[in-house]
């Protein structure tokens, strides 16, 4: 049996990620993803619970997340839990979970110029899906 770190979410970018570059050796691209649960209450009321999660994506992962991420784009990321520690500037250490996104696509339907677009794929590695999502014969 194979246990894998592997992470996948569906969520709303929260800001526009945060570009840092390294000259020849890459970039990195730091932003926040907020995710949404429903549940119902022992009351009988629907309880919205927003959460955020840290991601970092590297190399030419973040030169896409650069072209096609920011504020408010609807995206499915996947990819795998990084922690790390370091210390402050009042000398205190902290540590931090990340989710190192290896791949990703935006699913907003509309493109930044209101046309509508085809579902973009971002990845480096694999294609989430085989074929291209078109959703428009689907029942629900």
């Amino acid at each position: 049996m194979s246990i894998r770190n592997k992470v996948q979410l569906v969520g709303h970018v929260g800001q526009t990620p945060d570009i840092k570059n390294f000259g020849d050796s890459g970039k990195l691209a730091r932003f926040s993803l907020a995710t949404n649960e429903s549940y119902r209450s022992k009351n009988g009321e629907w309880i919205e619970n927003t959460i955020w999660h840290n991601l970092i994506g590297w190399r030419f992962v973040a030169e896409r997340i650069e072209k096609q991420v920011q504020k408010g784009t609807y995206v499915m990321v996947e990819g795998r839990l990084v922690n790390r520690d370091y210390t402050d500037k009042d000398n205190v250490k902290r540590y931090i979970t990340e989710v190192e996104v290896r791949s990703f696509m935006v699913l907003d339907k509309k493109s930044s110029n209101g046309s509508k677009d085809t579902v973009q794929r971002v990845n480096n590695t694999r294609d989430f899906y085989k074929a291209p999502v078109d959703d428009d014969g689907l029942p629900f």
